[in-house]
């Protein structure tokens, strides 16, 4: 044994300790950052050759442990767009210049262009719904924007008028369509119907009994009202349909109408629940859809990761899909500033899914997932690092004053 391999020996279990010390401060002063997750040192021996009845002494290396895979518990905010992944996998977010990470830091917030960004400024991705993601590549995911969803008009393109009509009402001669003579009606209602602008467009149906059995419905613009009496409009009818019915006022035909809405596209209205009985004219359901220009009222993110914005009109419109990615060796990420990772050939390469699926975790809105660092663990890590440390310090001094006792020796 030489005096030389003490001092090495000492000198290796401090930089080792020092280490571990490294990475408790870096845990405790990271305790509560959101997704962080915790580092640790496993030390190894390092063996140099024996001889004969001679020790020589070796040393230890310190191997940096990362529990990435390791979740942390959740904790509830009032946020919508803070997000937590309940499972496996990792969001994947984007940098300004263009490069991917995988985080599970989900305290995301819509920037000054709209783009959903965390506490590190990294930009969320995902995709349309229903649109087309790959399996290996990050490259066809977008980032999420939220600043093209303040306004939106959607037209109206179906609706439902289910009435009773009077079985008892007199024939009439000239119907509401007729550009002939003077037309008439037996029954009339209106619906509000929406363009592709959001304008409301009254659309006025008017039911006439042409025979035993039988009626049109005929559909005007209101715009085109005449100034005096109720009929004829303006302009021609928008759509008409004749209707017949069974003995027992079940209808037999008719039971569709398609309307060009004025400024808008084609309006599907379904008439199949319209009866002919001896009752006086009733409107018994009237539904429309599309809404007129209204701002979000809030939006909502299920488990399955579909972004979706209510409106003030109480429509709901999907906006985009959260995407999420895996490696096969969590703790072998390569780790980066704002608890960033990237995938490298230790870890395996990044496969990106849809939350939910092939071991994807859920999301969960309203939600972050805290540091996985034990805070009473870490101190008493530091404690035991504190004595090891002391404990290699005697081992150096002591080879030190053994080698200067050496040296003195010559003197």
């Amino acid at each position: 044994m030489s005096l030389s391999s003490v001092l090495r020996t000492g000198v290796s279990g401090m930089n080792a300790q020092a280490n571990k010390l490294g990475t408790v401060a870096d845990n405790i002063a990271n305790a509560n950052t959101t997704g962080y997750k915790r580092s640790s040192v496993e030390f190894s021996t390092m063996v140099f050759g024996q001889g004969g009845g001679d020790y020589d002494s070796g040393s230890v290396r310190s191997n940096i442990i990362r529990s990435i895979g390791d979740a942390g518990s959740m904790r509830s905010t009032q946020s919508t767009t803070d997000l937590a992944i309940e499972g496996g996998g990792f969001f994947v977010v984007q940098d300004e210049s263009g490069g991917t990470f995988l985080t599970r830091a989900g305290s995301f917030v819509p920037d000054s262009n709209g783009n959903l960004v965390n506490a590190s400024g990294m930009k969320l991705l995902g995709s349309v719904p229903g649109g087309t993601m790959a399996a290996n590549s990050t490259a066809g995911l977008v980032p999420i924007n939220l600043s093209q969803v303040n306004l939106s008009a959607v037209p109206s393109r179906a609706g439902t008028l289910s009435v009773n009509l009077n079985s008892n009402a007199a024939v009439v001669t000239t119907p509401a369509s007729s550009t002939t003579g003077t037309p008439s009606f037996t029954s009339k209602t209106s619906l509000v119907a929406y363009d592709n602008l959001g304008n409301a467009v009254t659309l006025d149906v008017f039911y006439s009994k042409t025979a035993a059995n039988t009626w049109e419905v005929a559909v005007f613009n209101a715009a085109n009202r005449p100034t005096t009496g109720t009929l004829p409009y303006t302009a021609a009818a928008l759509a008409t349909v004749s209707q017949t019915f069974n003995g027992n006022g079940q209808i037999t035909a008719g039971q569709s109408l398609t309307v060009a809405v004025p400024g808008g596209g084609s309006l599907a209205l379904d008439l199949g629940n319209t009866t002919q009985l001896a009752k006086e004219f009733e409107v018994r359901q009237a539904n429309v859809d599309g809404n007129p220009p209204s701002k979000v009222r809030e939006y909502k993110i299920n488990q399955d990761g579909l972004i979706s914005a209510v409106y003030e009109s109480g429509t709901t419109r999907d906006l985009f899909q959260i995407a999420l990615g895996d490696v096969a060796a969590a703790n072998k990420l390569s780790v980066f500033s704002g608890n960033l990772y990237s995938a490298n050939q230790e870890s395996g390469a990044v496969q990106v899914g849809l939350p939910r699926t092939g071991g994807l975790g859920a999301i969960k809105s309203g939600a972050l997932e805290q540091s996985n660092v034990d805070l009473a663990g870490e101190l008493t890590e530091m404690i035991e690092s504190q004595r090891s440390y002391t404990a290699n310090s005697k081992v150096f001094q002591t080879g030190a004053d053994l080698l200067t006792e050496l040296v003195n020796l010559k003197r």
